[in-house]
């Protein structure tokens, strides 16, 4: 005799629940599916605003209050010590004379020094030994621009015999670029306007804006003279003139009829 269990009857309430899972989950996988195409939604719309991407620059020109300077002294000797020891004295009298013409201590820097050995070349012979060469260079800094022409004539005047360049530049440029930076902004902003009036749009929200350039001091330095061997009958004449700050931005707007 077969034994039949009789499964008890599921309450309406189960039933519902069971039935109901699947739509759930259903909905869950619908939603997950749906979320690629919201996304692709948004990069459609932003891909298809009017955007105008425009660049620009501002200028300011100012006076330099500061100039940099390279100097220094060249010696010959038949040995490397005697062209060093000449170099070193020609060399403490013009860094003296310096000082004397206020440049500060902070202010002057050691930028090159070199030994070399002289040699004499004639044709199917062995390089001859003539002597040496010393040469010591200083970068100072003149924060004086009244005073740099006579600057220079007391280091040359001391022994100094190699001036190589000269930069003018600014102690501190931000307010330069300041200046640079509304004139850049004014420049954008009038070319969106132009772009608008053009394609009959209209500049309604920055969204993004970038800057590039600022203030750079010349370099190499402009050329002066080199090995300078004069009386000093006057002072070095030396025009300073003026220097171009410029910045550049660039920006992006959204666009709207």
């Amino acid at each position: 005799m077969t034994n039949t269990a009789r499964r008890p009857a599921q309450s309406p309430v189960r039933l519902m629940a069971a039935f109901a899972a699947p739509v759930l989950l259903g909905g869950a996988l619908l939603m997950g599916a749906a979320a690629p195409a919201l996304a692709q939604t948004s990069a459609d719309t932003a891909f298809k605003a009017t955007t105008f991407n425009l660049s620009a620059f501002g200028e300011t020109r100012v006076a330099p209050d500061m100039a940099t300077i390279t100097l220094g002294v060249q010696t010959e000797g038949a040995t490397a010590g005697e062209a060093l020891k000449a170099n070193g004295t020609r060399m403490n009298l013009a860094m003296a004379a310096l000082k004397k013409a206020g440049i500060a201590e902070r202010d002057i820097q050691t930028s090159n020094l070199n030994l070399n050995a002289q040699y004499a070349y004639e044709q199917n012979q062995p390089p001859k030994l003539t002597g040496y060469q010393a040469s010591n260079q200083v970068t100072i800094t003149v924060r004086d621009l009244a005073k740099l022409g006579a600057t220079v004539d007391a280091a040359v005047g001391a022994g100094a015999n190699t001036v190589n360049g000269i930069s003018f530049g600014l102690t501190n440029p931000q307010a330069a670029e300041d200046a640079a930076r509304l004139e850049a902004v004014k420049a954008l902003q009038a070319k969106a306007e132009l772009y608008g009036r053009a394609t009959g749009y209209k500049a309604v929200r920055l969204v993004n804006l970038s800057e590039g350039g600022g203030y750079t001091p010349p370099s190499p330095p402009m050329p002066v003279f080199a090995m300078a061997k004069r009386e000093m009958a006057d002072s070095t004449s030396i025009s300073a003139g003026e220097l171009k700050v410029r910045v550049d931005v660039s920006a992006v707007y959204e666009a709207a009829r």
